[in-house]
């Protein structure tokens, strides 16, 4: 029996034990979640039974006598849930900018705790980041990661070479002192600019740093196409050298060419479980991932050094051959720019939504020039549609697959990002468990509650039990689904009634409160929790 059905087992049997001692004595209650569907995130069936609130705790769930109550809400027909965790966030700025830091485009999917740090990106000075947070408060709770990119960028630049001893020395005092002040691991982005400058030893040293501090491995890995398989080897091998769990952002096989890869890469995974690593990743549900566009078609040689250095790379002859060539072949992967759109280009605002190759048509241009041209300007986000739908409801069926969406907190806008942001928890949950019934909803909320709570460490939420902090969500299973499209993505999802951040109301009767309940997580280095 693994870790995660274990712990279904344990959760089961506290929610009887807790449900039995509540019944012998009434229990009294700020707020009373009444006749509610509950599941508790462990992956057990829903139960009918009642979810008391009392300041920022759950006093009890399941079946036992009410005592004095501030307000009851009916909650028949309503499913009552953890509130749910993205650990795959990249809201750094946005969470403390006053127009975004209450997250509510999350909060309207049932998020109560957001993941930030993600694919090497992020403050480095986590004490500072935390401080800015509690200053004023969140409309979500915020864990952070130390982003191992933005710690090379600020210790070697964006230099293409491996450190010395004295600046590898640095950044791992660097990290030290991110796990000392409350980082749940360090992520890695290793298609970005600098993080995919180091090798597997330099990062393997640094994790070592960050697992004598209980932290995990988070990486948005190398190679998402051909060379998955490779990528994720590298990453158990980062694993195995600092004893530390791995955990693979953002699981998926990119490319019509890689299709069907991904599932091997999840049967190596599992083997590598029943040898005892550990080992799990994360899914947005969607066929269409986002980055920016030099990302996607520019190899990483070619960013060292900026945009500055980039562009007098273009200007020359030998090494802008080469670079046109890179870029040449990427395009014909994604169809000429027929799989590319715009998500945004300040340049060209008008241009989101539109394809590479629909822009390159009416401008008269080739698609590779144009993609160039976009460069030298700033560079573009977009959204780039690679996966296959067979391949993302079977990964989503994993058990140890949980629910993550690489997004950031919004205000609407003119341009056209990723829906994901807006819909990627209702999509799991409304279009995937209940409407196409590809997993049952019990695994959906777990995947969403529970087993994130797992993976990261976190041990006061992620389930429905007494003694939890109270974030809770209440949905309406009916109309519970995303709304966020492609080409419409500033949307909010539909069917939330209710959610709870620290056992404040965030979100009442469908709507936003502008409560920021949310809080800094500081997690605690082995030290200080022995």
């Amino acid at each position: 029996m693994n870790r995660f059905a274990n712990a279904l087992c344990i959760s089961c049997l506290l929610l009887q034990v807790t449900t039995a001692r509540a019944a012998d004595k009434p229990v009294d209650a700020d707020i009373l979640l009444a006749g509610a569907t509950i599941h508790d995130g462990a992956g057990s069936p829903g139960t009918i039974g009642d979810v008391a609130i009392r300041g920022e705790k759950i006093v009890a769930v399941g079946k036992f006598t009410a005592g004095r109550v501030g307000r009851t809400i009916a909650c028949n027909g309503l499913v009552v849930a953890p509130g749910f965790i993205d650990l795959h966030n990249h809201s750094d700025r946005q969470v403390v900018d006053r127009r975004t830091r209450a997250v509510v485009n999350y909060l309207l999917q049932g998020c109560t705790t957001i993941v930030t740090g993600n694919c090497g990106s992020g403050p480095i000075d986590v004490a500072d980041f935390y401080k800015k947070i509690d200053a004023v408060g969140a409309g979500t709770n915020v864990a952070h990661l130390l982003p191992q990119g933005r710690l090379r960028d600020a210790v070697l630049g964006t230099a293409q070479r491996p450190p010395t001893k004295d600046e590898l020395q640095r950044m791992m005092r660097l990290a030290e002192k991110a796990m000392q002040d409350g980082a749940w691991g360090m992520s890695t982005g290793l298609i970005y600019v600098p993080s995919s400058y180091a090798d597997t030893d330099e990062i393997s040293e640094i994790a070592k740093v960050v697992a004598a501090g209980g932290g995990i491995y988070v990486s948005h890995i190398r190679n998402e196409n051909v060379e998955l398989l490779a990528a994720v080897n590298e990453a158990m091998k980062i694993g195995r050298a600092a004893d530390m769990p791995v955990h693979i952002s953002h699981f998926k096989s990119s490319g019509r060419e890689s299709w069907g890869l991904v599932r091997r890469a999840a049967d190596m995974i599992e083997k590598a479980q029943k040898q005892g690593e550990k080992v799990t990743a994360d899914q947005y549900p969607y066929i269409a991932s986002s980055t920016s566009l030099d990302a996607t078609l520019i190899p990483t040689w070619a960013r060292a050094g900026g945009r500055k250095e980039l562009i007098a790379r273009f200007d020359d002859e030998e090494l802008g051959a080469r670079i046109r060539q890179s870029m040449s072949r990427s395009l014909e992967k994604r169809n000429g720019g027929e799989s590319i759109q715009i998500a945004r280009y300040a340049k060209h605002p008008e241009w989101a939504g539109k394809r590479l190759s629909e822009i390159a048509k009416i401008e008269k241009i080739d698609p590779l020039d144009l993609a160039i041209r976009i460069s030298r300007n700033g560079g573009a986000g977009i959204v780039n549609f690679s996966m296959d739908e067979a391949d993302v409801r079977h990964i989503m069926q994993r058990s140890w697959v949980a629910t993550a969406s690489d997004g950031r907190a919004y205000l609407p806008g003119a341009d056209k990002p990723h829906p994901r942001s807006y819909g990627t928890f209702a999509r799991k949950m409304g279009h995937y468990s209940i409407r196409e019934k590809v997993l049952p909803l019990e695994q959906a909320v777990r995947s969403s509650s529970g087993l994130p709570a797992e993976i990261l460490g976190l041990t006061d939420r992620g389930y429905l039990r007494a003694g939890m902090v109270a974030d809770v969500v209440v949905f309406d299973p009916k109309s519970f689904v995303d709304r966020a499209t492609f080409q419409q993505p500033h949307q909010y999802s539909a069917g939330v009634n209710h959610v709870f951040v620290n056992g404040h109301p965030a979100v009442f009767n469908g709507q936003p409160t502008g409560a920021l309940a949310g809080k800094s997580l500081r997690h605690q280095t082995r030290a200080e929790s022995e």
